[in-house]
Formats: structure tokens, C-alpha cells, sequence
């Protein structure tokens, strides 16, 4: 079973600051889990599982950026809060154009942390959320048929039954028999649900 409770990942070569945020975070209720290597937690990471990355963007070995970069090349998306040091903040700049969600200067004061904590756990659980719609949904439209899939476009394109009987060659009764099934089968009460769910699955 998947583990649904999110875990912040702490990614720095200094190992007492990892114990010390691992307190920090550990003591208002989440999970923390420390590696003092980029290299380490690249071989640790589970993407199913739900958390944030927090990451020192200067690390002997690979670095912050560069583990940031790897992870962009294996399509990994978690969201990411880089620790900089008071000379990094150009660094920190390159991490937030190539996706960080944000950037913590050092030192910080413990609240800043945990606000950036719980906007980027927030941030992934929503995109967890959408990333489940759209399976569920790509799921649902493999139970449609030929004439199914058929009418469904033509309902997202915005033609009326009448119009979509007339191009189709088919009674207006067939085509609500068909719309009906189309809307059942993907859950949905109306075509403007349909609509709304085909937009997010396609534009997210």
C-alpha cells in the first residue's frame, strides 16, 4: 500500500544542520528523512511517495543545482526549497528558474522554513491530486466505444445533439443514448463537467 503520509527530504553535506532541521520538522508532525550527499538521495528516492525536497544548493560532489538538473531529466517534480549560504543567492536564482519552488537564505529563522515546508507539501499534494484525476480519467475513456469517443469529441467541440445526429447520419434518440453512456462512464452529471475534466486532462 502506498504511503500516503508526506516525508521532507533534507539534502545536505552538513550533518548537523540535517539533524536539526530533521528536529524542526519532525517536531510539528512530519516525517523528515536526511541524506548528507545529492548522490545518496537520487538512489533513495521512491517518487510515489508524497513529501518536499529540501535541498543545499552548495555540496561536495554533485551540488544542489546538479541534483536539481537530474532530477528535471528523469521527469522527478517534486518540489524543491534550496538552502543557500549568503554568497549563493545568484545560484539559488538559477535553482528558482529551473523550478525550485523557493529559496531559504542561511541562516533562517525557523518559521521561514516551515512556511516554505508546508507551501511546498501543499504544492505537491495538489499536484498528486490532478495527476490522479487525469489516470482516473485517461482510465474511464478506455471503456468507451468507437461511437462513444465519437460523440464525446463532438460534446467537448460544443455541437449540439441535433448538429452531431446530422454529421453523424444518426437519429437524434442515438445520439442521447450515446451521450448518456458517455457521461456515466466518465462520471461526470453533465457536459459542461465532461468539458471542465477533458480541459484539465489535456492543458495540466
Amino acid at each position: 500500500m502506498e504511503n500516503t503520509a508526506p516525508v521532507v527530504f533534507v539534502v545536505d553535506d552538513d550533518e548537523a544542520i540535517c539533524r536539526s532541521l530533521a528536529l524542526l520538522i519532525e517536531d510539528i508532525g512530519l516525517r523528515a528523512e536526511t541524506f548528507t550527499s545529492a548522490q545518496h538521495f537520487l538512489s533513495a528516492y521512491d517518487p510515489a511517495q508524497p513529501g518536499c525536497l529540501v535541498l543545499d544548493v552548495r555540496m561536495s560532489g554533485m551540488s544542489g543545482l546538479e541534483l536539481q538538473s537530474r532530477l528535471n531529466e528523469l521527469g522527478l517534480q517534486i518540489p524543491t526549497i534550496i538552502m543557500t549560504g549568503h554568497g549563493d543567492v545568484p545560484m539559488a536564482v538559477e535553482a528558482m528558474k529551473a523550478g525550485a519552488l523557493d529559496f531559504v537564505e542561511k541562516p533562517f529563522r525557523d518559521q521561514v522554513m516551515l512556511d516554505s515546508v508546508q507551501k511546498a507539501i501543499a504544492r505537491d499534494r495538489r499536484t498528486r491530486e490532478r495527476e490522479k484525476q487525469h489516470k482516473d480519467f485517461r482510465s474511464r475513456l478506455e471503456l468507451l466505444t468507437q461511437r462513444e469517443q465519437q460523440i464525446m469529441d463532438l460534446l467537448i467541440a460544443g455541437k449540439a445533439n441535433k448538429v452531431i445526429a446530422f454529421e453523424l447520419g444518426i437519429s437524434q434518440k442515438t445520439v442521447d443514448f450515446h451521450r448518456s453512456n458517455v457521461l456515466g462512464k466518465l462520471g461526470v452529471s453533465s457536459v459542461v463537467d465532461l468539458v471542465r475534466l477533458a480541459h484539465r486532462a489535456h492543458c495540466s
